[in-house]
Protein backbone atom coordinates (compact mmCIF):
# COMPACT_ATOMS: atom_id res chain seq x y z
CA UNK A 1 0.00 0.00 0.00
CA UNK A 2 2.77 2.13 0.75
CA UNK A 3 4.33 1.85 -2.75
CA UNK A 4 0.83 2.36 -4.46
CA UNK A 5 -0.05 5.34 -2.18
CA UNK A 6 -2.62 4.42 -0.90
CA UNK A 7 -4.18 3.87 2.42
CA UNK A 8 -5.68 0.76 4.76
CA UNK A 9 -8.94 2.82 4.73
CA UNK A 10 -9.26 3.01 0.50
CA UNK A 11 -9.30 -0.89 0.67
CA UNK A 12 -12.94 -1.92 -0.01
CA UNK A 13 -11.89 -5.30 -1.30
CA UNK A 14 -9.30 -8.26 -1.41
CA UNK A 15 -9.25 -10.68 -3.60
CA UNK A 16 -7.30 -13.50 -1.66
CA UNK A 17 -5.03 -16.07 -3.36
CA UNK A 18 -6.88 -18.66 -1.25
CA UNK A 19 -5.98 -22.23 -2.74
CA UNK A 20 -8.88 -24.03 -0.34
CA UNK A 21 -5.65 -25.17 1.79
CA UNK A 22 -6.90 -24.76 5.63
CA UNK A 23 -3.66 -23.80 6.88
CA UNK A 24 -2.71 -21.15 4.04
CA UNK A 25 -6.59 -19.61 3.76
CA UNK A 26 -5.63 -18.93 7.74
CA UNK A 27 -2.41 -17.68 6.93
CA UNK A 28 -3.22 -15.36 4.51
CA UNK A 29 -6.67 -13.98 6.47
CA UNK A 30 -4.65 -13.13 9.82
CA UNK A 31 -2.17 -11.09 7.03
CA UNK A 32 -4.62 -9.64 5.58
CA UNK A 33 -6.36 -8.68 8.88
CA UNK A 34 -3.03 -7.43 9.75
CA UNK A 35 -1.75 -5.72 7.10
CA UNK A 36 -5.15 -3.03 7.05
CA UNK A 37 -5.06 -2.89 10.46
CA UNK A 38 -8.41 -1.42 12.20
CA UNK A 39 -9.45 -0.85 8.63
CA UNK A 40 -9.64 -4.67 7.48
CA UNK A 41 -13.30 -5.25 9.14
CA UNK A 42 -14.79 -3.18 6.52
CA UNK A 43 -13.00 -4.77 3.72
CA UNK A 44 -14.65 -8.09 1.74
CA UNK A 45 -12.88 -10.45 0.66
CA UNK A 46 -13.36 -13.07 -1.82
CA UNK A 47 -11.75 -15.96 -3.44
CA UNK A 48 -12.36 -16.59 -7.01
CA UNK A 49 -10.26 -19.94 -7.22
CA UNK A 50 -13.42 -21.28 -5.84
CA UNK A 51 -15.29 -20.84 -9.36
CA UNK A 52 -12.26 -21.09 -11.85
CA UNK A 53 -10.12 -23.58 -9.77
CA UNK A 54 -6.48 -22.76 -9.31
CA UNK A 55 -5.21 -21.84 -12.92
CA UNK A 56 -1.55 -22.06 -12.18
CA UNK A 57 0.64 -19.55 -13.92
CA UNK A 58 -2.70 -17.64 -15.25
CA UNK A 59 -3.85 -17.40 -11.77
CA UNK A 60 -2.43 -14.05 -11.12
CA UNK A 61 -3.81 -12.50 -14.72
CA UNK A 62 -7.40 -13.90 -14.17
CA UNK A 63 -7.84 -12.86 -10.67
CA UNK A 64 -6.49 -9.18 -11.39
CA UNK A 65 -9.12 -9.13 -13.80
CA UNK A 66 -11.85 -10.19 -11.59
CA UNK A 67 -10.44 -7.31 -8.87
CA UNK A 68 -10.58 -4.71 -11.12
CA UNK A 69 -13.91 -5.73 -12.57
CA UNK A 70 -14.93 -5.66 -9.01
CA UNK A 71 -13.44 -2.04 -8.45
CA UNK A 72 -15.64 -0.78 -11.58
CA UNK A 73 -18.50 -3.01 -11.07
CA UNK A 74 -18.35 -1.92 -6.95
CA UNK A 75 -19.26 -5.58 -6.52
CA UNK A 76 -17.39 -8.15 -5.28
CA UNK A 77 -17.63 -11.24 -6.21
CA UNK A 78 -18.45 -14.54 -3.92
CA UNK A 79 -16.76 -17.18 -2.65
CA UNK A 80 -18.50 -20.22 -3.39
CA UNK A 81 -18.26 -23.94 -1.88
CA UNK A 82 -17.47 -22.49 1.06
CA UNK A 83 -18.98 -24.43 4.48
CA UNK A 84 -17.10 -23.24 7.33
CA UNK A 85 -14.79 -20.03 6.97
CA UNK A 86 -12.42 -19.52 9.50
CA UNK A 87 -13.68 -16.27 10.61
CA UNK A 88 -11.36 -15.92 13.67
CA UNK A 89 -9.15 -12.88 11.42
CA UNK A 90 -12.30 -10.59 11.94
CA UNK A 91 -12.72 -10.53 8.17
CA UNK A 92 -15.88 -10.18 5.67
CA UNK A 93 -15.66 -13.24 3.58
CA UNK A 94 -18.29 -12.70 0.55
CA UNK A 95 -20.21 -15.88 0.21
CA UNK A 96 -22.54 -13.84 -2.27
CA UNK A 97 -21.93 -11.16 -4.85
CA UNK A 98 -21.63 -7.88 -2.33
CA UNK A 99 -21.77 -4.61 -2.94
CA UNK A 100 -17.97 -2.06 -2.25
CA UNK A 101 -18.76 1.28 -0.88
CA UNK A 102 -16.41 3.81 -0.42
CA UNK A 103 -15.04 4.81 2.91
CA UNK A 104 -13.98 8.12 2.67
CA UNK A 105 -13.60 10.76 0.35
CA UNK A 106 -10.68 9.23 -1.52
CA UNK A 107 -10.59 7.19 -4.57
CA UNK A 108 -11.82 3.19 -3.83
CA UNK A 109 -9.18 0.18 -4.23
CA UNK A 110 -8.84 -3.58 -4.37
CA UNK A 111 -6.03 -5.28 -3.63
CA UNK A 112 -5.28 -8.92 -5.45
CA UNK A 113 -2.86 -11.14 -4.20
CA UNK A 114 -1.12 -13.84 -5.87
CA UNK A 115 1.31 -16.18 -4.33
CA UNK A 116 3.45 -18.26 -6.75
CA UNK A 117 5.36 -21.24 -6.55
CA UNK A 118 9.04 -21.17 -5.74
CA UNK A 119 8.62 -17.71 -3.63
CA UNK A 120 7.08 -15.67 -6.91
CA UNK A 121 4.30 -13.33 -4.54
CA UNK A 122 2.99 -10.12 -4.84
CA UNK A 123 0.04 -7.94 -4.05
CA UNK A 124 -1.29 -5.71 -6.48
CA UNK A 125 -3.27 -2.50 -5.94
CA UNK A 126 -5.81 -1.48 -8.14
CA UNK A 127 -7.66 2.27 -7.58
CA UNK A 128 -10.71 3.65 -9.22
CA UNK A 129 -9.95 6.86 -11.06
Amino acid sequence: MADAGISADQIVHVNAHATSTPAGDVVEGHAIAAALGAAAGGVVVSATKSMTGHLLGGAGAVESVAAILALRERVAPPTINLEDPDDDAGLQIATEATKLEPRDAAPMAVLNNSFGFGGHNVALAFTAA
